[in-house]
């Protein structure tokens, strides 16, 4: 496949990163991963970092790590950024304090690795919002992921917003003003907790996004995706409509990709947040283009939940994987959905 095809339509140069403070404070750039073990056994419902004009000097954070049995490792803070350009002497690392995203190869290898510390705690302390036990664990990764599938890309340029109503601007502003790009991908490396070391090879999905975001309108959100042992794979996100709203005109976007080919795909059975579950949430998905009808059943595993979490607007966040089968093959995938307080219920 051509290099442009494989970039989304992009060049290699929109993989690499910003060297300097932009000049618009709102904008951000940011890496992420979300990585499932073939064994279903450990989870990294994303990691990812943070890069903001307005407080350039102390990028933030993210990194989860969930397991089956329902314990989670979370830090979340700002640290010191590093410089972007790396050994090869070009803008290849986006990196704070320990965590570093490294681009191998645009749009086809990245590094991502870690080093330091995490709350230890469980998913329903984190559902019953006492998730801070004072325990810290040690914790050390390194995966290298190889991209399975081409870039989906979200073009919210000027050149774009132009066509767009004004609903349709606002809910781009959501995804971002700019680019934002995810690949479906595989991966191997290793993971070691407490000293304790454990190899790791399994799949997942990357983000890399360069864009201003204004939230205040967010209302929530349902995005899933999965790559398959075939190397068919789908992905999508969706917002619920608003009250008296076409639901026809509600950003839905997604794909499903099969024998290398991409076929454009919307949602029509979204599970949008409601339960607060460990694990087994009912997750199954449809997805209709040209190909008709897909169908991919789902369930929740390896779980983070956030209730009231002030990133996403006071809504709750769940960032966790999925279990997914497809046509009787079955693979590890990400989910992440966010609702307002009051839509969800606790089920432990």
């Amino acid at each position: 496949m051509a290099e442009m095809d494989w970039a989304g339509g992009l060049g290699p140069q929109y993989d690499y990163m910003l060297t300097e403070k932009p000049e618009d404070p709102e904008m951000r750039e940011s890496a992420s991963l979300w990585f499932y073990d073939d064994s279903g056994e450990i989870g990294f419902p994303r990691v990812g970092i943070e890069a903001q004009g307005a407080v350039w000097d102390t990028h933030r954070y993210d990194a989860n790590v969930a397991f089956a049995d329902g314990r989670v490792l979370r830090e979340s803070r700002r640290g010191e950024t590093r410089p972007a350009i790396g050994p090869d002497g070009k803008p290849s690392v986006l990196q704070v304090d320990n965590l570093a995203f490294r681009v191998v190869e645009p749009f086809r290898k990245w590094v991502v690795s870690y080093d330091g510390e995490a709350t230890d705690s469980t998913t329903e302390l984190m559902i019953r919002e006492k998730f801070d036990t004072g325990k810290r664990a040690r914790l050390k990764f390194e995966i290298a992921i190889e991209m399975a599938a081409p870039a989906w890309v979200q073009d919210n340029t000027p050149e774009k917003l132009a066509t767009m109503s004004e609903q349709e601007r606002i809910d781009a502003g959501l995804m971002g003003y700019g680019f934002r790009k995810e690949q479906l991908c595989l991966g191997e490396g290793w993971f070691e907790l407490e000293g304790e070391r454990r190899p790791l090879k399994g799949r997942g999905l990357r983000v890399h996004r360069q864009s201003v975001r204004p939230m205040g309108a967010f209302r929530g959100h349902c995005w899933q995706s999965a790559i398959f042992p075939d190397g068919r794979g789908f992905g999508y996100i969706a917002y619920p409509p608003l009250p008296g709203e076409d639901p026809n005109e509600t950003y839905n976007e997604g794909y499903v990709y099969q024998d290398g080919q991409w076929y454009p795909a919307r949602a029509r059975k979204i599970p949008f947040l409601r339960n607060l579950k460990v694990r087994g949430d009912d997750l199954s998905l449809e997805l209709e283009s040209e190909l008709g009808v897909t169908r991919i059943d789902g369930v929740s595993e390896l779980t983070t939940i956030r209730v009231g979490n002030p990133d996403t607007m006071g809504l709750t966040l769940q960032q966790g994987g999925a279990k997914y089968t497809w046509d009787g093959q079955t693979a590890y995938g990400m989910i992440e959905r966010s609702s307002l307080v009051e839509n969800t219920v606790v089920a432990l």
